[in-house]
């Protein structure tokens, strides 16, 4: 059985290389969808950071972190 420490490891480096293959199209993204992509990296990892690596905290910074930045790149 995987531990939650290893999953949530595992679950951060398959975010990471999500976020650096969507960044492959970076130039025909618009400035609002940048601010979305890095609001969302950004928040994911402070929300993994502040909830010590758990999942449900991760995805929820992503979530917030997305929504912040879509509306800064407004």
């Amino acid at each position: 059985m995987i531990k939650i420490g290893t999953f949530s490891k595992i679950s951060m480096a398959v975010l990471l290389a999500a976020s650096v293959a969507g960044c492959s199209s970076w130039d025909s993204m618009s400035r609002r969808q940048k601010s979305t992509v890095g609001g969302a990296a950004i928040g994911g990892v402070a929300g993994a950071v502040i909830s010590g690596g758990g999942v449900l905290g991760t995805v929820g910074g992503a979530a917030l972190g997305g929504i912040v930045g879509d509306q800064v790149g407004k």
